[in-house]
């Protein structure tokens, strides 16, 4: 089934409380990371040419629209996470006629396009920031600029406004001597944080958004847009200025305090967001509207994508992918499925009147999913436990993410050495934890980077087997600009496009069940065995119709539990085995034991 022949959902089967239902709630949204995605012009990096390329491969998995990060122009500090021009495309990735002809020829496949809005900070190349370097300029007030700690000589350690860190490392505040003040970055020093308190600043956002929409966009992926909204003071001064510096018992491991408590969720953000939809989308159909939402609960998810409050149609949490994180993300520990079973279900209660839900296991900030919580030891197991993530995931209801590559079951990238490492995160990561702060050693580091750096999510979209996985040319001078997986030659597209047994094959059936399965698009959502360490089920149900999703989440045979035991008594007709990642007969001999094998899934119609 391709995206012109998804079925819309009934108008009188409730989904989030919208009228009618959008058309994102049973479509399911592919990620590009551009630069990774495909070369087109073998200069090592992906651009919009390449994307074009391959909207075929797309529309034959049957997805209904791309999220593109960031093609902005920008001097790819943070891989295009900075942005010097709103309106322009950076040279890497092509130009704004490529955009357009992007656009055109999605558009032609029945794909919508959603482009990546980075508006809490800009490059600190961009005009704004520059001309804000001048105290006199119109522009002084767009970022939030603040004097040296009182009795400090500018610019020297310590005279930093208070002791918040950078995301990214170091402090958060960096000085410009033009100004002689400091800024905030809440990430890299190049990316200086914007004050969403001046109205000229949002303004001219809401402009850029309009002209984008304007140019035949279908809508905007937020990054990091619940940070906009800072928490001051009835003066306007952040935590801890004028020498009331954060206590040093509040910093952490690293010697720094964070901002984000006092950026997340901030008192200002419903208003923000809800100017944002009258000035951009008012009049306007069609649209998808998501953001990243840090520090939002499952509850104040439900709140701003209510459609009554006219914020966001969806927001990404953070709940779910933090469950396996003690502190900071390099203190990984084991998957306790509980753990996961109770931060989803959460997810999907709270959405379960009004609002929406995102799902998602992947995208270019996580590591992949199937080496973090799969089982890569075989090529059985890893394409097995490939099949029954999506799985797990897809039956939820809400809108899913596929993240380039997770289609196909390509898992984190083997780097072993520093040099290898791209991301900037990962790399002051390692120098600020090992060098600097001293709270890990070099190897538990390296350890913590092959498990959970952005790069692993970063290389290479692997297209074949050739030198370069069909990324770029292997006759190409230019090696790709980050290294290619090398089990390329086992996990690629070309092997699985039209193998019916693939995990690619898989995906495919997943998204056409929701375009066409009207309870696997809308169903209510109840949690099962919910303290269960192996078995991962809940039904979905509208009216009379339910199902019941099963997934054995570990490398071992697993008794079913008591409740999902007994939904399964009498079930022994494979026709209404809608999807399972192994011989329908097969699992329903399983089930007839009341034990499934590693990784066996199933949906059932009960």
């Amino acid at each position: 089934m391709t995206t012109k022949q998804r079925q819309l959902i009934p108008d009188d089967v409730h989904t989030n409380g919208a009228t009618p239902n959008p058309w994102w709630s049973n479509a399911v949204v592919y990620q590009i990371y551009p630069r990774s995605f495909q070369d087109s012009d073998n200069d090592g990096f992906g651009d919009l040419k390449g994307i074009a390329s391959r909207l075929e491969y797309l529309a034959q998995l049957g997805i209904d629209a791309i999220w593109l990060s960031p093609v902005y122009r920008s001097p790819q500090d943070d891989n295009g996470y900075d942005i010097s021009d709103y309106r322009d495309i950076d040279p890497m990735f092509g130009t704004l006629d490529d955009m357009d002809m992007l656009l055109s020829e999605a558009h032609a496949f029945g794909i919508k396009i959603i482009m990546d809005l980075v508006v809490n900070h800009t490059s600190d190349e961009h005009a704004w920031f520059q001309a804000s370097r001048d105290r006199n300029s119109e522009y002084a007030d767009w970022y939030w600029w603040r004097p040296a700690r009182k009795g400090c000589e500018p610019g020297t350690p310590g005279a930093e406004p208070n002791r918040w860190g950078g995301t990214f490392g170091g402090s958060a505040w960096q000085y410009d001597p033009q100004r002689g003040e400091y800024y905030l970055h809440t990430f890299s020093k190049k990316q200086p944080d914007l004050n969403w308190e001046n109205p000229s600043v949002r303004h001219a956002v809401y402009d850029m958004m309009n002209w984008w929409l304007d140019r035949g966009v279908d809508g905007f992926r937020m990054d990091v847009i619940t940070l906009i909204s800072k928490r001051i003071d009835e003066q306007g001064k952040l935590p801890g200025e004028d020498g009331g510096a954060i206590a040093d018992e509040e910093a952490g491991e690293e010697g720094y305090s964070s901002p984000w408590p006092f950026s997340m969720d901030g008192p200002r953000l419903d208003e923000y967001l809800q100017e944002m939809r009258r000035e951009v989308f008012a009049g306007r159909k069609g649209y998808l509207t998501v953001g990243e939402g840090q520090g939002i609960s499952p509850q104040r998810n439900e709140y701003i994508t209510d459609p009554e409050h006219e914020e966001l149609d969806m927001l990404f949490l953070f709940d779910h992918v933090g469950v396996d994180q003690n502190g900071a993300k390099w203190n990984t520990e084991q998957l306790e499925l509980p753990k996961l079973k109770a931060a989803m279900a959460e997810q999907q209660e709270a959405v379960k009147h009004n609002g929406w839900a995102s799902l998602y296991f992947n995208n270019h900030d996580q590591p992949r999913a199937l080496s973090r919580w799969g089982d890569t030891s075989t090529p059985e197991m890893r394409v097995k436990s490939a099949k029954a993530l999506a799985l797990m995931l897809h039956m939820h209801k809400g809108t899913p993410y596929v993240y380039q590559g997770e289609e196909i079951g390509m898992t984190n990238a083997g780097f072993t050495k520093l040099e290898q490492y791209r991301d900037l995160e990962s790399i002051n990561a390692y120098h600020q934890r090992v060098d600097e702060a001293r709270v890990q050693d070099g190897a538990s580091m390296m350890d913590s980077l092959a498990r959970v750096s952005r790069d692993n999510s970063r290389t290479p979209m692997q297209w074949d087997d050739s030198t370069y996985a069909g990324f770029t040319s292997e006759n190409s001078s230019n090696t790709p600009w980050l290294a290619v997986n090398k089990n390329k030659d086992t996990i690629n597209a070309a092997d699985q496009r039209d193998r019916p047994d693939s995990v690619f094959s898989f995906y495919k059936e997943l998204i056409d069940l929701r375009h066409g399965n009207v309870v696997v698009a809308a169903g209510d959502f109840a949690a099962l065995d919910v303290q269960d360490e192996h078995i991962y089920a809940f039904t979905r149900s509208i009216g009379d119709q339910r199902l019941l999703v099963v997934v054995n989440a570990s490398s071992q045979a697993a008794s079913l539990p008591e409740q999902t035991a007994a939904l399964l008594a009498d079930a022994d007709d494979a026709s209404r085995v809608l999807i399972a990642n192994e011989d329908h007969q097969n699992i329903l001999r399983q089930v007839a034991r009341r034990k499934l094998e590693a990784w066996s899934a199933l949906v059932y119609e009960i």
